[in-house]
């Protein structure tokens, strides 16, 4: 077993998960765990519940299946709007979907008839960020359209930030959100059990105390199994920053120029990467790649070895400064961030391994 692996200690996602629970708990938020960023791994989201999380969130339905088969009962939420041509399965597969479109909440509802149920919705806002939502002004009138639906039944609104225009939550977008439920509650005569606040970028908000009252729930993912907000990816108080760690194996190790030799075009990315001349330098290659994580992502844990590029097969580090360390056969750890683990954890080719609790 000598290819690359990602080590999981789900004792330090089940902490994390606590610490932000009981951050939300104390302002009457609740926290659904995103698993996405881990494929679905059962064991991951079952430690997410064991820290509390009220249900687990995933944007694939074929993580939710994985889910499901792992005997991970909960409550499921499919965090990505439905395809058309797959609400017969939604609506078998989960119990609340964000939705933003009329006519994939028509088939839902005509799905859900046909099978004997409601299926539960959350109508999702654009803030701003120019993701997924109904423009603010059109809520209303898109509220109502869904009403005559009777095979769902909308159980909130919701929102996303940060995620594609990098929008910050405040107590504007979020005060907006706020200001919705109640026009949409006061229109319809009707109560919203759920609002869906947003990710892990509005744990800030929650810690200074400025989030709206009304809204009741997040979705958080890197900030369990990363233990960073997404605004500027500080370590959250309470987590472990080191949860999920890349190994990989020193396959060469030679002194070589830190530049290349000859007249050059572009890498086999298509790109043309720049190099800095300083001479010779010590270089690892190590058996993880580009076909196996997103390497700009990967820290060295090891301060003293420098990511010099990739190839699709192997990553290049400077182990100048390692002097003994670093040796053909010697492991490798790295950190990563978000890319970097939803690149490694969905590769076939990086083993994981879970450490720290029971699974």
């Amino acid at each position: 077993m000598g290819g690359p692996y990602v080590s999981i200690d789900l004792a330090k996602i089940e902490q994390n998960a606590r610490a932000i629970v009981e951050l939300c708990a104390q302002q009457g938020i609740s926290v659904a765990g995103v698993t996405k960023a881990t494929c679905g791994s059962p064991e991951v989201a079952r430690a997410m519940l064991r820290g509390g999380c009220s249900s687990i969130g995933d944007s694939r339905l074929k993580n939710v299946r994985r889910l499901r088969a792992g005997g991970i009962e909960t409550s499921y939420m499919l965090l990505r709007i439905p395809p058309l041509s797959r609400v017969e399965e939604v609506v078998a597969s989960v119990d609340v979907s964000l939705n933003s479109e009329l006519s994939v909440l028509s088939a839902l509802s005509e799905a859900a008839l046909r099978a004997g149920e409601v299926h539960d919705v959350i109508v999702m806002v654009d803030l701003g960020d120019l993701r997924e939502g109904v423009w603010p002004e059109d809520v209303v009138p898109f509220v109502r359209r869904v009403l005559s639906l009777r095979g769902v039944r909308i159980i909130g609104l919701g929102a996303n930030l940060t995620c594609y225009g990098g929008v910050i939550p405040t107590g504007r977008n979020m005060g907006r959100l706020a200001r919705l439920v109640d026009e949409v509650e006061q229109t319809f005569g009707l109560r919203l059990e759920c609002v869906s606040g947003g990710n892990s970028s509005t744990l800030p908000m929650i810690a200074a105390g400025e989030m709206p009252a009304r809204i009741n729930q997040i979705r958080v993912g890197e900030a369990i199994l990363l233990g960073r907000e997404t605004i500027r990816r500080e370590p959250w108080p309470g987590t472990s920053q080191d949860a999920f760690l890349l190994h990989a194996e020193v396959i060469e190790r030679k002194q070589k120029p830190s530049a290349p030799i000859g007249e050059r075009a572009e890498d086999a990315f298509g790109g043309r990467p720049v190099f800095d001349e300083r001479g010779d330098v010590v270089r690892a290659l190590v058996n993880v790649g580009r076909e196996d994580a997103d390497v700009s992502g990967l820290v060295p844990l090891d301060d003293r070895l420098e990511v010099m590029g990739a190839s699709s097969d192997y990553l290049i580090v400077d182990v100048t400064r390692a002097e003994e360390g670093a040796r053909v056969g010697d492991q490798l750890v790295f950190s990563m961030n978000y890319a970097a683990l939803l690149a490694a954890m969905d590769s076939e080719y990086v083993e994981k391994r879970y450490q720290g609790a029971a699974c």
